[in-house]
């Protein structure tokens, strides 16, 4: 009996008999603001009504995401839809009767209440059959053995099959929620796109502001350095100081200005690593060499990658690596890449103590970020005890130069200069 009045269930019937009269209201409010709309369409008066009947089935719309949200678990986005502030009345009421979202929601408010009245009647009469019959079975004649032996069995079966047929009705009932008051296909595809977008603008920015940090307080300030240097050399010439003084001076910004073009080589390994130079395949080679967990690797390209995604994959395989030996407890790691149908895919498999998962701020999540940034999606499989596998795929169109490397520039050693 506990798993046929689960919290599930419960909360599956509750939501059946909360929105039966909400359709049911809303059905007859919609319908005569409609049809008096229709009428009334002879008039000024008839564009403003039907106006006024979209906004309300819009709001309805939300409400019943919302209330979907919170009872049946099921989190619909909401449909991308028109600006309409800022440009007067009648720019409000042309946008909103142009607005599919809204005609789409009155759609659902009137063809919801026979659908939530045979969904009830369906999920409700199975329990409530099923339950009435077993509380009156003591009551009926003993006389009635083999007919009660079938009521009992029969009730029996419409509870187990109770649940079933509640998951059942409210299949049906996501579905109208998702295609009715969801995002269509193409408007859930520009709102990816917008929030790919900002992410990579949000990105991009932060690593401008990355490296302009870096050259401040490391490159300029070293190249300063070596300014002052070169002038204390001046003025040592100019004074006629000893040799061993201006070789000093001179050793001294030779030394800040190596350091200086070490710092600038740092920071172009930062944006392209010169490992990749060589191909994605021989740099997770050098990843798993490297790493403190034994990693085999197994990699199938057919063709190479752009640049761009080999980076992405490159950072990637490296985070996840570090995150299994460090907080995974992982002995054992593989890695797997393969290109298929325009698809990157990376595979990290660890058997770590599991439990992985995207939290605000993490590592995880900032991955899953860069991912998105060029269309891709990474999934977690990470249950509590292990193991962890993460699969990254990533569109990867074909492109006229898959070599895509980017040299790194050659600094030759500098002569000391003596006397």
């Amino acid at each position: 009996m506990s798993t046929i009045f689960d919290s599930r269930s419960r909360k599956g019937l509750a939501y059946l008999l909360l929105v039966l009269p909400i359709d049911l209201l809303s059905f007859v409010l919609l319908m005569l603001g409609s049809l008096l709309g229709a009428v009334l369409l002879l008039t000024p008066l008839g564009t403003w009504l039907l106006a006024l009947v979209l906004r309300g089935a819009a709001g309805l719309g939300g409400s019943r995401r919302a209330l979907a949200a919170r009872m049946l678990g099921d989190r619909v986005p909401a449909p991308v839809r028109p600006v309409v502030a800022g440009i007067g009345l009648f720019g409000w009421r042309r946008a909103i009767l142009k607005d599919p979202v809204s005609w789409r929601v009155l759609a659902y408010a009137l063809v919801k209440p026979p659908v939530a009245v045979l969904s009830l009647a369906l999920a409700g009469g199975f329990y409530l059959y099923g339950l009435i019959s077993l509380i009156y079975l003591p009551f009926y004649d003993d006389e009635l053995g083999a007919e009660a032996l079938g009521i009992m069995v029969t009730s029996v079966i419409l509870l187990l099959l109770g649940p079933w047929m509640l998951r059942s009705v409210l299949a049906v009932e996501r579905l109208m929620i998702r295609g009715l008051l969801g995002p269509t296909r193409a408007n859930q595809r520009i709102s990816d796109l917008q929030d790919s977008r900002d992410r990579a603008v949000k990105d991009a920015d932060s690593t401008l502001r990355r490296i302009e940090r870096d050259l401040h307080d490391g490159a300029q300030a070293r190249l300063i350095g070596v300014g002052m240097h070169l002038a204390i050399v001046r003025e040592l010439v100019g004074a006629q100081a000893s040799a061993e003084q201006v070789v000093a001076a001179v050793d001294t910004a030779q030394e800040t200005l190596a350091t200086a073009v070490a710092e600038l080589r740092d920071l172009v390994r930062g944006i392209h690593p010169p490992v990749l130079d060589a191909g994605l395949e021989a740099a997770l080679a050098t990843v798993a060499a490297g790493s403190t967990v034994p990693v085999t690797v197994e990699i199938d390209l057919p063709r190479r990658p752009p640049p761009a995604l080999e980076s992405i994959a490159y950072f990637t395989v490296c985070e996840l690596l570090t995150n299994a030996g460090r907080h995974g407890g992982a002995r054992d790691a593989s890695i797997r890449v393969d290109l298929r149908d325009g698809v990157l895919r990376l595979r990290v498999h660890d058997d770590g103590q599991g439990g992985a998962h995207r939290r605000p701020g993490g590592g995880l999540a900032g991955l899953s970020e860069r991912v998105q940034v060029v269309d891709g999606h990474l999934v977690i499989d990470s249950p509590a005890g292990g193991p962890t596998t993460i699969t990254v795929e990533i569109p990867c169109p074909a492109m006229d130069d898959p070599s895509g490397s980017i040299e790194e520039p050659k600094f030759s050693e500098m002569p000391v200069l003596r006397a």
